[in-house]
């Protein structure tokens, strides 16, 4: 291992990789003072800077800081060198609680146990306004003693990414653990999504398979929100009494955290006082810009250059249908008759948006900047009236969007010509995979 034996900060010695993710490695370290095993998240200042991630890091770091709760991954400190950011944080030994899980489900008391553990973290969570968005079986993680530990704040929201109506407009989490709100796209209450994901893993545990599956994305979506399920018939009236609360797919009608925590099941052998964690422990609290130092003029600099297209979220779930495997294109319009067409691409939202210009000066088309679309309007007029054609970027992560070229004025046979002509072929520098087509490339993740 390159990093083995290397001392970092003349304070923690790193050994073996324990994970990969976009934008870093996890190494296993050890305190030199305290002799205190440690994880050590190393990040690319530059990688995150360069896809716009810099808000999701400091959202991780402010998360993590803001929550100290025994089932917690906690975060001890955060270090920052010229071109890395590091994460020290808890060293959870047991693994992920999936890995148990995939053994087979698991009894109701060890179920519940766990379930207690994930509730009591989630709850404290909320009380410090920090929602976690994506909590699924692979994001609890176990101590050497068993103990539910809440790991990945990547997502959290905190209360200032609210909008005015104090609902969260962002979607994200992992398509089999997300409340029906969330798919739907409309605002959504962070602390009522999460009731419904913790209600999925309860499910797993006891089950050992997910309430909400299909291997057709659009069906998944209907099951989700119409929250079509069943429960095995080993599952108690009690625990089915609980989840179907859980599983309410209007928000405003689902259970709340304190009626959970009051429910009989729930309560059984609970131990409803955390045990706090030691004052010496708290971190003081964090200056989050400090982390990225003196590279912050860059920052700004290329937020500014991103707010000159103004994006649409786009769901998790658009985004799964549109690689490979999930052709939805059917449900649109027969292929000779499309009057749209989509690509995904990895490039930021005002390099796809250059591209598109070039293009349209090729063509001697017009742009015009309107509410979040750009217009390619032709002058002469062909036998249904000029060509126009609307482009609209949606962003799933600052390097990573879904562009939908649409006619919305001429002759669709013109359109498809220029497309296939000049289009097409204009963008292939930025273009990651065409929708319905078969990808070039499959790393989904490397967004």
């Amino acid at each position: 291992m390159e990093n083995n034996g290397k001392v970092l900060m003349q304070k923690y010695e790193l050994g073996r990789l324990l994970g990969q993710g976009n934008f870093g490695k996890v190494y296993y370290a050890r305190n030199m003072e305290t002799s205190q095993s440690v994880a050590i998240k190393v990040i690319d200042k530059e990688k995150v800077m360069k896809v716009g991630m810099i808000d999701q890091t400091k959202r991780e770091i402010s998360g993590m800081s803001l929550v100290k709760h025994p089932n917690v991954l906690e975060l001890f400190e955060v270090m920052a060198s010229k071109s890395k950011i590091y994460f020290v944080m808890e060293y959870a030994k047991g693994g992920e609680l999936f890995n148990k899980v995939s053994k087979g489900k698991l009894k109701e008391d060890m179920a519940r146990k766990y379930f207690q553990q994930l509730i009591s973290a989630v709850d404290f969570c909320h009380s410090r306004g920090v929602y976690h968005r994506d909590l699924k079986l692979e994001n609890l993680l176990l101590d050497e003693f068993g103990v539910i530990k809440v790991s990945d704040f990547g997502l959290s929201a905190l209360k200032k990414s609210r909008h005015q109506d104090g609902l969260l407009h962002t979607t994200c989490g992992t398509p089999a653990y997300v409340a029906p709100e969330v798919i739907s796209r409309r605002g959504y209450d962070g602390a009522k999504a999460d009731i419904w994901s913790c209600g999925v893993i309860l499910y797993v545990l006891l089950a050992g398979h997910l309430p909400f599956q299909d291997s057709n994305l659009m069906t998944l979506y209907r099951k989700i929100s119409k929250a079509e399920y069943k429960f095995p018939n080993w599952f108690s009236p009690e625990v089915c009494k609980l989840l179907s609360r859980m599983f309410n797919p209007n928000p405003k009608a689902r259970i709340s955290i304190a009626k959970i925590m009051a429910d009989p099941w729930f309560k059984k052998g609970f131990n409803s006082k955390p045990v706090p964690r030691k004052a010496e422990n708290e971190m003081a609290p964090l200056d989050v810009d400090a982390v990225f130092g003196s590279d912050q003029a860059n920052v700004t600099a290329f937020d500014a250059k991103k707010d000159m297209a103004k994006l649409t979220n786009l769901n998790a779930f658009d985004i799964i249908s549109l690689s490979s495997g999930f052709d939805l294109s059917g449900l649109f319009a027969d292929n000779d008759e499309k009057k749209e067409l989509q690509f995904t691409s990895m490039h930021t939202a005002s390099t796809i948006t250059s591209k598109l210009e070039d293009i349209a000066q090729r063509l001697k088309l017009k742009v015009k900047k309107e509410g979040g679309l750009l217009k390619l309007e032709g002058s002469n007029r062909g036998r249904k009236g000029s060509l126009a054609i609307d482009a609209e970027i949606f962003e799933f992560t600052p390097s990573f969007h879904l562009v939908e070229l649409k006619k919305s004025n001429g002759d669709t046979l013109e359109f498809q010509k220029t497309m296939k002509k000049d289009v097409r072929p204009g963008l292939k520098d930025i273009v990651w995979a065409w929708q319905g087509e078969q990808q070039q490339q499959q790393h989904m993740h490397s967004s």
